[in-house]
C-alpha cells in the first residue's frame, strides 16, 4: 500500500509535528499540488467538479501483478465465466498474502479512484462475499470513504480484507518480540491481550505468564515465555477467554500472533539478546511506561531492534496513571529520539480504527514508519486499536519466498531443551528451512568435539497443539524420545543427513564497534550472538588496524574458546562484553572438514538408528 492510501482513508495517523499529509508524504508519494505530472492535473480537475474540494488524491499507484492487493472497479452481476475467473484471481492474491488479501473496490487497475454508488457497492460486496465462500474465506470491511469524482451522486470506495478460514493448522503465524524497560507493563499487557481480561492495577493479568516462583514474587520476567493471540477469518479475537485451550485457539484462528515476552531488567540482557537473535521475530513491540518515559534499558532495547533490523512499533502503557500532559510529553520524547539521524524513523500516533489500519499497512511496506499506541491495561483505553493493528498486520515474506525456503534441506535451530515425563527429551526452536515431519531422521550437532549425532523426530507440537508437518519459518517443539539430553545444548542445529553442514571454530566478520570505553584490540574476549549461537570468542586479528575505537569499522577474526559452532556466511552478528557492544555480519568461515567432524556412526546411549 502507498502513502496515498493513508491520505485517502482519513489521513489521521499524525506525528506530533504537522498533519498527516506531511508525515505520510515522507514515503515518497507526491504532495498534493506538487505538480508531478497528470496526477496533479486530475486532482485539480477533480476538485473543481465537486465545488473546489480537493482533500483526497484521485489515484493510487497502478495495481501490481504480484502481491496480495487487488483493485476492482465494480463486481456487479458477473457472468459465470467472469465469476470463475475472479475466483481464480482471488486464490492467487490469497496465496501471495499467505492466506490474506486486500481488495480495493471502486478503483480502476491504473489506480484511478472512481468510486461506486451505494447500490453498486452493495452488489459488488455481495459478489465478493460469494467469491470468498467459493475459496473458503471470509471478508471484513476495513473502511470506506467518499471520493470526489465527476458525478452528483455520492460515490465511495471500500477497502476489504479477505482471509482464509483455518484449514489443517495452516494459519498465518507472526512472531512479535516484546521489549521495554523493567516495570513498563510488558507482561501485564500480554496477559490482558491473551487472557481477555483487564488487569486490576496490581499485576493480576501477568501471573499466568510467569514461569518461575521468583518471577511471581518479584513481578519481573527473567526468562523467555511465549503467548498466543489468534484472529479468526472474520477478524475477531480468539484468546483464552471463555476457557479456551491453546489447541482450540489454534483450530479457530486463521492468523496467530506469537508474542515472545523478553526480560526488561539489565541483568537479564543476555536472555533478551538471545530471544531477539534466536527466535527470528517478524516484528518487535517496544513497551514504554507513560509515567517514567524513556528510562533504563529502553534505549538499549531500541538499539538492539534497529541493529538486528527488526521492524518495531511502540506501545505507551499505563496512561491511566498519568495526566494527558504527561502522556504527550512521553510521546514527544519518543518522537524526538525516533527522528534523530541514527534512527531516521517517521512516528505515527494512532488514535482511531482508521489510523490503526493505515499504520499496519504503512508499517509493513516501509521500514521507516513507526506506529505509536497509547493505552492502558487497567481501563482498556485504546486496547482495541492495538488489536485492529495486529489483525491487519501483513507478513513480511510472500508465498514465493516461503516456497523457496521449504524446498531447501531441513534445518532446525535448537533454542530450548526439556525433559518431559513419559515423552522423553524435547527440543524447542525454529525451522529455518525445509520441511520436518513426524518420524523423520535427522542429525544434530555440532558436539563439543565437532561431531553430528543421528536422531529421530517422534512427534511435533506447535503452539501447544499436535502437528504432523512443520514448515520453514515456523516455531515448534520436537519430541526426540529416549535421546540423551546431556548430548544436547542450546545453539545446536538439527539438519538433514544429506546437508553435510559446515562447522567452524574460527570465523571472520565485518563489524562496527558501537561502543567501547577505550580501544578494542587483539586478545579481547566478547560474547558473540549469531542466530541461536551464543558463545565467548577471542579476537585473533583486526585486519588493517591495530585497534578500534567507537564508531569504527573493520574485518575481525574471532575464535570460539569452547567448541565449534554451525555458522553461515552473511549471518547477522552481535557481540558484547560489559558496556562494549558491536554489530556486523559473518564474511568468512574456516570450516572444519567433513573428515574431521564426521558423522557419529556408533550408536551410543540415547542415539537412534535409521
Amino acid at each position: 500500500m502507498d502513502s496515498r492510501v493513508s491520505e485517502l482513508f482519513g489521513g489521521c495517523c499524525r506525528p506530533a509535528t504537522g498533519g498527516a499529509g506531511g508525515a505520510l508524504r515522507g514515503r515518497g508519494g507526491p504532495a498534493p499540488g506538487s505538480g508531478s505530472g497528470g496526477g496533479s492535473k486530475a486532482k485539480k480537475k477533480n476538485g473543481r467538479s465537486r465545488g473546489g474540494k480537493a482533500n483526497n488524491p484521485p489515484y493510487l499507484p497502478p495495481e501490481a501483478e504480484d502481491g496480495n492487493i487487488e483493485y476492482k472497479l465494480k463486481l456487479v452481476n458477473p457472468s459465470q465465466y467472469r465469476f470463475e475467473h475472479l475466483v481464480t484471481q482471488m486464490k492467487w492474491r490469497l496465496q501471495e498474502g499467505r492466506g490474506e488479501a486486500v481488495y480495493q473496490i471502486g478503483v480502476e487497475d491504473n489506480g484511478l479512484l472512481v468510486g461506486l454508488s451505494e447500490e453498486e457497492m452493495r452488489a459488488s460486496l455481495k459478489t465478493l462475499r460469494r467469491m470468498a465462500e467459493k475459496v473458503g474465506a471470509d471478508i471484513t470491511v476495513l473502511r470506506e470513504r467518499e471520493v470526489d469524482y465527476d458525478s452528483d451522486v455520492p460515490r465511495k470506495i471500500t477497502e476489504v480484507l479477505v482471509r482464509k478460514v483455518p484449514d489443517n493448522q495452516q494459519f498465518l503465524d507472526l512472531r512479535v518480540a516484546v521489549l521495554g524497560n523493567v516495570d513498563s507493563g510488558k507482561s501485564t499487557l500480554l496477559g490482558v491481550l491473551t487472557q481477555g481480561e483487564l488487569d486490576n492495577g496490581r499485576g493480576r493479568a501477568r501471573l499466568n505468564l510467569f514461569r518461575h516462583l521468583h518471577e511471581i514474587q518479584s513481578g519481573r520476567t527473567s526468562s523467555i515465555s511465549f503467548e498466543i493471540l489468534g484472529f479468526n477469518s472474520k477478524g475477531e479475537v480468539v484468546n483464552y477467554s471463555d476457557s479456551r485451550t491453546a489447541e482450540e485457539i489454534c483450530e479457530s484462528s486463521s492468523k496467530m500472533i506469537t508474542f515472545i515476552d523478553l526480560a526488561g531488567h539489565h541483568k537479564y540482557l543476555k536472555t533478551t539478546i538471545f530471544g531477539l537473535t534466536s527466535y527470528c521475530p517478524d516484528f518487535a513491540m517496544l513497551v514504554v511506561s507513560a509515567n517514567t518515559g524513556i528510562a533504563g534499558t529502553t534505549r538499549e532495547h531500541l538499539g538492539l531492534a534497529m541493529a538486528l533490523k527488526v521492524p518495531f512499533f511502540i506501545v505507551i502503557s499505563k496512561v491511566d496513571l498519568c495526566s494527558k500532559a504527561t502522556v504527550e510529553r512521553t510521546v514527544k520524547q519518543l518522537e524526538r529520539i525516533l527522528k534523530q539521524p541514527g534512527c531516521n524513523k517517521l512516528p505515527l500516533l494512532v488514535n482511531s480504527d482508521d489510523d490503526a489500519v493505515t499504520a499496519a499497512q504503512q508499517f509493513a511496506q516501509s521500514p521507516n514508519i513507526t506506529p505509536i499506541f497509547t493505552l492502558s491495561s487497567v481501563s482498556g483505553e485504546n486496547l482495541d486499536l492495538l488489536k485492529v493493528f495486529l489483525n491487519i498486520l501483513p507478513p513480511l515474506t510472500n508465498s514465493k519466498e516461503q516456497e523457496e525456503l521449504m524446498q531447501q534441506l531441513t534445518e532446525f535451530q535448537v533454542d530450548e531443551i526439556y525433559t518431559v515425563p513419559e515423552v522423553g527429551t524435547v527440543v524447542g526452536g525454529t525451522l529455518s528451512s525445509g520441511i520436518c515431519r513426524e518420524g523423520e531422521n535427522l542429525v544434530v550437532g555440532p558436539t563439543d568435539d565437532g561431531k553430528f549425532l543421528r536422531l529421530k523426530v517422534c512427534s511435533i507440537q506447535r503452539n501447544r497443539s499436535a502437528c504432523r508437518v512443520l514448515r520453514a519459518g515456523q516455531a515448534a517443539t520436537l519430541a526426540l524420545g529416549p535421546f540423551d539430553r546431556s548430548l544436547l545444548r542450546k545453539g545446536m542445529v538439527m539438519v538433514s543427513p544429506e546437508m553435510n553442514p559446515t562447522i567452524c571454530s574460527v570465523f571472520e566478520a565485518e563489524i562496527v564497534l558501537l561502543f567501547h570505553a577505550t580501544t578494542f584490540r587483539k586478545g579481547f574476549q566478547v560474547t558473540v550472538h549469531v542466530g541461536n549461537v551464543r558463545q565467548t570468542a577471542i579476537v585473533e586479528k583486526i585486519h588493517g588496524k591495530d585497534k578500534l575505537r567507537t564508531g569504527e569499522k573493520a574485518v575481525v577474526r574471532f575464535r570460539f574458546i569452547k567448541h565449534p559452532e554451525y555458522l553461515k556466511i552473511g549471518a547477522k552478528l552481535l557481540f558484547r562484553e560489559g558496556v562494549t557492544k558491536g554489530i556486523g555480519h559473518v564474511t568468512d568461515l574456516q570450516a572444519i572438514t567433513t573428515k574431521e567432524n564426521g558423522l557419529e556412526e556408533s550408536l551410543g546411549p540415547g542415539q537412534l538408528s535409521f
